[in-house]
């Protein structure tokens, strides 16, 4: 029996009651991230940049600012590696469409403020990105009596991962999307360093969800979070019961780990199933989301995949399985791995994972600096027939010689750096496209 909406959001607010006792600002794994607890107060080495960020906050705004927190009594603060900004909008339209008052706010591909009615603006910022902006952002679902609050993490540092949870958002409900070897120059150096800053955001008293499978990461999610006074929850495609027609539902290609932890974050909070995942379908999608682009170029029919936005070995291994999942039957494979001068270490990495991709027929090296790339392809065993060099080609000679390579039909899927010449192959190809006007940007 679903609970009414009083009732979850009176269950919510007593987990979630931030008037409960005052915690530490960083609920991180000891001696881990650079602070220790001592005599119940926590030590921070950069004590000075948090100060400063307490002193811009002001005595004031945070008084208000718990007002605000005492009166939005869902907050679901998502973090992760991959995939926040999808997973913040899944759970938004899923709780709206539920019944429950929900604003949003993304801060990937291009930063929006999404209310409760499913509109949404672009937020405009003088200077760099401050992470008092999700104080602001309460403000607002304060002010629009929004039940329920869904916040993507816009820190990198872990330090200040732990100040926007335990100061800012104080979270009933925490997501880590997944964990991968992404920002180790910030978080790192190892994937086990970046985990351990993720959960920074683990919440006190509440619910934690997660859609990693590493079981060491898993431990370590499991141990803060016990030490938390939280739950932690696994949530898999299997275990929702994710479908083919659950994901046909999408108009682009929508990861089954982002909807089923949407779908359990929403169950959690009591908003059936149908009902979330009809609000998913409705929704408008984040601006990186991986789309599909159909050509029919001169008799041949090739299908573009935008992947630049993964841009790292796990995130872009990943979407080319799920691509082989949806259709293994496509007879031409090519994939364009565009590298920059000044992101020599990146581009190695893709370069190595050339020979792991099922299915692979051609790969394509392109942009500035692309030698490094090429010689950790051949040497982690890509054939060299299957290797086109292309070093600071222009836009229309990678487009024809990608199209070269698919006699009838086939794919063509782009990872590695944006930059360069990279946008100007996602124009071309857009621009080429069988319905331009139905590829959404905004």
């Amino acid at each position: 029996m679903v609970p009414g909406r009083a009732a979850r959001v009176k269950a919510i607010r007593t987990a979630g009651n931030p008037r409960r006792q005052s915690a530490p600002i960083c609920p991180c794994v000891p001696n881990e991230l650079g602070c220790r607890r001592k005599g119940g107060a926590v030590l921070f080495a950069t004590l000075g940049s948090l100060l400063g960020l307490l002193l811009a906050f002001g005595a004031w705004e945070y008084r208000a600012h718990r007002r605000n927190l005492a009166s939005v009594p869902i907050r679901i603060h998502v973090n992760g590696t991959r995939g926040k900004s999808s997973v913040t909008r899944l759970i938004a339209a899923g709780l709206r469409a539920g019944g429950i008052v929900t604003c949003a706010k993304t801060t990937g591909s291009a930063p929006r403020m999404i209310l409760e009615d499913g509109a949404e603006y672009p937020i405009q910022r003088q200077g760099r990105a401050n992470i008092i902006e999700q104080a602001r952002t309460l403000s607002v679902a304060a002010q629009r009596n929004a039940q329920a609050l869904v916040l993507e993490c816009m820190a990198l540092n872990p330090r200040y991962q732990s100040f926007c949870e335990e100061v800012l958002v104080r979270s009933t409900v925490g997501v880590i999307t997944n964990v991968r070897a992404d920002h180790l120059d910030v978080m790192g150096p190892t994937v086990t360093d970046v985990a351990k800053a993720l959960c920074g955001t683990v919440p006190r008293g509440g619910l934690l969800v997660t859609a990693e499978s590493d079981p060491g990461h898993l431990a370590l999610m499991e141990d803060v979070a016990r030490r938390q006074g939280s739950t932690l929850v696994r949530a898999t495609p299997e275990g929702q019961r994710i479908r083919e027609d659950d994901l046909a539902g999408f108009s682009y290609i929508e990861h089954p780990d982002n909807v089923a932890l949407a779908l359990e974050v929403c169950a959690r909070l009591g908003i059936p199933r149908e009902k979330a995942i009809a609000g998913m379908w409705a929704a408008r999608p984040d601006i990186g989301v991986l789309r599909v682009v159909h050509l029919d170029f001169f008799g041949k029919k090739v299908d573009f995949i935008n992947g630049f936005a993964a841009n790292d070995p796990d995130s872009t291994l990943a979407i080319w399985n799920l691509l082989w999942g949806r259709d293994s039957s496509t007879p031409t494979r090519v994939v364009m791995l565009n590298c920059r001068a000044d992101r020599v270490h990146r581009s190695v990495q893709l370069g190595e994972i050339l020979p792991r991709m099922k299915g692979l027929d051609v790969a394509i090296v392109t942009g500035t600096g692309t030698r490094p790339a090429v010689e950790a392809a051949l040497e982690a065993g890509l054939a060299v027939e299957r290797l086109i060099a292309l070093e600071a080609a222009r836009a229309d000679d990678i487009f024809e010689r990608a199209l070269a390579q698919i006699p009838e039909r086939g794919l063509v899927y782009g990872i590695g750096n944006i930059g360069g010449v990279g946008h100007a192959v996602v124009e071309y190809f857009e621009n080429r496209a069988i319905d331009p006007a139905r590829i959404q940007h905004t």
